[in-house]
Protein backbone atom coordinates (compact mmCIF):
# COMPACT_ATOMS: atom_id res chain seq x y z
CA UNK A 1 0.00 0.00 0.00
CA UNK A 2 1.01 3.53 -1.23
CA UNK A 3 -0.13 6.36 1.32
CA UNK A 4 0.71 10.27 -0.44
CA UNK A 5 0.27 12.75 2.60
CA UNK A 6 0.05 15.81 0.06
CA UNK A 7 -1.17 19.36 1.08
CA UNK A 8 0.46 22.87 0.80
CA UNK A 9 4.50 24.01 2.62
CA UNK A 10 3.90 24.50 5.92
CA UNK A 11 0.63 21.96 6.50
CA UNK A 12 2.59 19.38 8.80
CA UNK A 13 3.03 16.48 5.86
CA UNK A 14 6.32 15.88 6.94
CA UNK A 15 5.92 16.07 10.80
CA UNK A 16 3.00 14.24 10.56
CA UNK A 17 4.28 11.48 8.23
CA UNK A 18 7.59 11.05 10.26
CA UNK A 19 4.64 10.33 13.65
CA UNK A 20 2.64 7.89 11.49
CA UNK A 21 5.68 5.95 10.02
CA UNK A 22 6.79 5.29 14.19
CA UNK A 23 3.35 4.83 14.99
CA UNK A 24 3.39 2.07 11.81
CA UNK A 25 6.97 0.89 12.77
CA UNK A 26 5.72 0.46 16.42
CA UNK A 27 2.80 -1.88 15.79
CA UNK A 28 5.57 -4.11 13.73
CA UNK A 29 4.26 -2.60 9.91
CA UNK A 30 7.24 -2.26 7.64
CA UNK A 31 7.39 1.07 6.58
CA UNK A 32 8.76 2.88 3.77
CA UNK A 33 9.22 6.68 3.39
CA UNK A 34 9.57 8.75 0.83
CA UNK A 35 9.95 13.01 0.60
CA UNK A 36 10.00 15.03 -1.90
CA UNK A 37 12.33 17.12 -0.41
CA UNK A 38 14.77 14.71 -1.37
CA UNK A 39 14.33 15.23 -4.90
CA UNK A 40 16.03 18.66 -6.35
CA UNK A 41 14.68 18.10 -9.89
CA UNK A 42 12.21 16.24 -11.63
CA UNK A 43 10.58 15.95 -8.42
CA UNK A 44 7.40 14.00 -8.78
CA UNK A 45 8.72 11.97 -11.77
CA UNK A 46 11.63 10.39 -9.61
CA UNK A 47 9.79 10.47 -6.41
CA UNK A 48 7.13 7.75 -8.45
CA UNK A 49 10.18 5.67 -9.80
CA UNK A 50 10.92 5.84 -5.90
CA UNK A 51 7.65 4.83 -4.67
CA UNK A 52 6.86 2.13 -7.68
CA UNK A 53 9.97 0.44 -6.77
CA UNK A 54 8.61 -0.42 -3.04
CA UNK A 55 8.98 -3.45 -1.55
CA UNK A 56 5.08 -5.48 -1.71
CA UNK A 57 4.34 -5.58 1.85
CA UNK A 58 4.63 -3.25 3.97
CA UNK A 59 3.42 0.63 3.55
CA UNK A 60 5.27 3.08 1.79
CA UNK A 61 4.62 6.97 2.62
CA UNK A 62 5.21 9.43 -0.18
CA UNK A 63 4.89 12.93 1.36
CA UNK A 64 5.26 16.17 -0.68
CA UNK A 65 2.58 18.88 -1.86
CA UNK A 66 1.29 16.68 -4.72
CA UNK A 67 -0.47 20.27 -6.28
CA UNK A 68 -1.00 19.85 -9.88
CA UNK A 69 -3.59 17.28 -10.91
CA UNK A 70 -0.64 15.37 -13.22
CA UNK A 71 1.40 14.54 -10.19
CA UNK A 72 -1.57 12.89 -7.92
CA UNK A 73 -2.56 10.97 -11.23
CA UNK A 74 0.51 9.54 -11.72
CA UNK A 75 0.75 8.31 -8.44
CA UNK A 76 -2.45 6.95 -7.96
CA UNK A 77 -1.67 4.94 -11.19
CA UNK A 78 0.85 2.68 -9.32
CA UNK A 79 -2.09 0.58 -7.57
CA UNK A 80 -2.93 0.76 -4.36
CA UNK A 81 -2.69 4.17 -3.63
CA UNK A 82 -4.32 6.35 -0.56
CA UNK A 83 -4.59 9.72 -0.63
CA UNK A 84 -4.41 11.91 2.38
CA UNK A 85 -4.73 15.99 1.99
CA UNK A 86 -3.30 17.62 4.93
CA UNK A 87 -5.19 20.85 5.02
CA UNK A 88 -4.22 24.86 6.64
CA UNK A 89 -4.77 28.32 6.41
CA UNK A 90 -2.57 30.53 4.39
CA UNK A 91 -1.61 31.90 7.67
CA UNK A 92 -1.10 28.79 9.22
CA UNK A 93 1.47 27.54 6.27
CA UNK A 94 3.33 30.91 6.20
CA UNK A 95 3.96 31.28 9.93
CA UNK A 96 5.38 27.43 10.31
CA UNK A 97 7.43 28.04 7.03
CA UNK A 98 8.77 30.63 8.74
CA UNK A 99 9.92 28.76 11.86
CA UNK A 100 11.67 26.18 9.52
CA UNK A 101 15.28 25.99 9.59
CA UNK A 102 15.57 26.14 6.17
CA UNK A 103 11.89 27.97 5.04
CA UNK A 104 11.16 28.23 1.23
CA UNK A 105 10.35 31.66 -0.04
CA UNK A 106 7.11 33.20 0.67
CA UNK A 107 6.17 33.90 -2.87
CA UNK A 108 6.47 29.99 -3.22
CA UNK A 109 3.99 29.22 -0.63
CA UNK A 110 1.39 31.66 -1.92
CA UNK A 111 1.76 30.24 -5.76
CA UNK A 112 1.09 26.21 -4.25
CA UNK A 113 -1.48 27.42 -2.26
CA UNK A 114 -3.63 29.41 -4.85
CA UNK A 115 -2.70 27.02 -7.37
CA UNK A 116 -3.07 23.49 -5.72
CA UNK A 117 -5.54 21.13 -7.12
CA UNK A 118 -7.79 19.48 -4.56
CA UNK A 119 -6.65 15.99 -4.68
CA UNK A 120 -9.49 13.14 -4.58
CA UNK A 121 -8.58 11.77 -0.85
CA UNK A 122 -9.65 9.46 0.59
CA UNK A 123 -8.97 10.81 4.30
CA UNK A 124 -8.86 15.06 4.57
CA UNK A 125 -7.30 16.29 7.89
CA UNK A 126 -7.17 20.08 8.79
CA UNK A 127 -4.23 21.03 11.05
CA UNK A 128 -5.32 24.27 11.96
CA UNK A 129 -8.47 21.80 13.69
CA UNK A 130 -5.38 18.77 14.69
CA UNK A 131 -1.94 18.61 16.16
CA UNK A 132 0.56 16.56 14.71
CA UNK A 133 -0.06 13.67 17.13
CA UNK A 134 -4.14 13.39 16.91
CA UNK A 135 -3.09 14.16 13.29
CA UNK A 136 -1.14 10.91 13.27
CA UNK A 137 -3.24 8.97 15.14
CA UNK A 138 -6.04 8.98 13.14
CA UNK A 139 -4.15 8.59 9.85
CA UNK A 140 -2.95 5.33 11.30
CA UNK A 141 -5.64 4.38 12.43
CA UNK A 142 -7.34 4.65 9.32
CA UNK A 143 -4.10 2.76 7.70
CA UNK A 144 -5.16 0.38 9.79
CA UNK A 145 -9.35 -0.18 8.17
CA UNK A 146 -7.43 0.01 4.62
CA UNK A 147 -5.29 -2.53 5.51
CA UNK A 148 -7.71 -5.30 6.51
Amino acid sequence: MIVVICGPPGAGKTTITARVRARLADRGVRVRTVHSDDFSRRTYERLAERVADAPETGITLADGTFYRRQWQTRIRALGDVRIVHVTASLETCLERNRRRAEPIDEQGVHVVYREFDEPDADLEIDTDEYGPDEAADRITAVIGGWRE
